[in-house]
């Protein structure tokens, strides 16, 4: 029975080689004489543009603003993948969880290790093409404060259980990001090569999501019943680390397009706290919610409490 769940919900695994993006994608390229007109990154999924201060500012800030975005949305997933994710995908491959792991099932987790290095690699290549292409640089940004968030809600959440709650970080993004990639491709309105390597990275983590929900159901099961609460418990305050928005770079952004700083800081109380963020932790979050309750995560005591108390029902 052990790895059994993750087996069955790891998607095809001869079918990787033909589809994922490592093996069989074209490098995408910006070609911005095609793309006059159209937007680097959806303004509704860009909170700040909304606010009266930014309405306020010449149309060719809010361009850069817009592309700032972009590159946060691409920078800071690959910083997640590559510092959080890959690191439980090689224990995972590497039978270092603290249970026999099927080799089907770790051949998959090294799978997602290379997928996850090209998601990376493809995410920085087009974000350089893009600012050679506007003259609008990279900031030097540091998402190390993001990383560092996320891993210390694991540790204050599972204080003991380093392995534990890292593998618990991992099951939690990757059930998370889907929902963050399909808000991009479909929309006719962004540039070319940025729906398509939003649509490339969706798909191959769609993949991902099946495994690590499958994973989860594994992992709950080899676990002792004195740390299924503890766990069920700490999973929505995993969630809302990762999906609380990263408002360092914003403010960054915020003031390179001419903002003062009191005015920045008042952008960021307004947009991005209270009941908006709520809203958007509880909508990103529901496939992550549906795998605690199929796995019976939900039915310990205090679990459904934890989850209400972070908006997530």
């Amino acid at each position: 029975m052990v790895g059994q769940e993750a087996g069955r919900h790891s998607g095809q695994r001869g079918d990787w080689y033909r589809s994922s993006g490592v093996r069989a994608g074209n490098r995408r390229m910006f070609q911005r004489d095609m793309e006059e007109g159209r937007v680097f990154f959806p303004p509704d999924l860009v909170p700040h543009l909304a606010h009266e201060a930014v309405r306020e500012l010449p149309a060719a800030r809010t361009r850069e603003l817009t592309v700032r975005h972009l590159y946060q949305f691409l920078l800071s997933a690959t910083q997640l993948e590559t510092r959080i994710v890959n690191r439980g995908a090689e224990w995972i491959a590497g039978n270092r969880v603290g249970f026999e792991v099927p080799r089907p099932s770790r051949l998959d987790a090294y799978r997602i290790y290379c997928d996850e290095g090209y998601h990376s690699l493809y995410s920085l290549d087009l974000a350089d093409q893009i600012a050679a292409a506007t003259g609008i640089p990279i900031p030097d940004w540091d998402y190390g404060g993001f990383v560092a968030r996320v891993k210390e809600t694991g540790r204050a959440a599972l204080p003991g259980e380093p392995v534990l709650a890292h593998l618990l970080q991992v099951i939690v993004f990757e059930t998370l990001i889907t929902a963050v990639l399909n808000e991009v491709p479909t929309n006719p309105a962004v540039v070319t090569a940025v729906r398509d390597v939003t649509r490339d990275h969706a798909r191959d983590e769609g993949r991902h999501h099946r495994f690590f929900a499958g994973f989860f159901h594994t992992l709950w099961a080899h676990l002792e019943p004195s740390l299924r609460t503890r766990v069920a418990c700490a999973v929505p305050s995993l969630i809302r680390a990762c999906l609380v928005w990263d408002t360092a770079p914003v403010r960054s952004s915020l003031l390179l397009a001419g903002l003062d700083a009191p005015t920045a800081d008042a952008v960021l109380r307004d947009v991005y706290g209270g009941s908006a963020e709520t809203r958007r932790i509880r909508e990103v979050s529901q496939a992550t919610l549906r795998m605690c309750e199929s796995a019976g995560a939900l039915d310990v005591p205090g679990a459904r409490e934890a989850f209400a108390l972070h908006g997530i029902e």
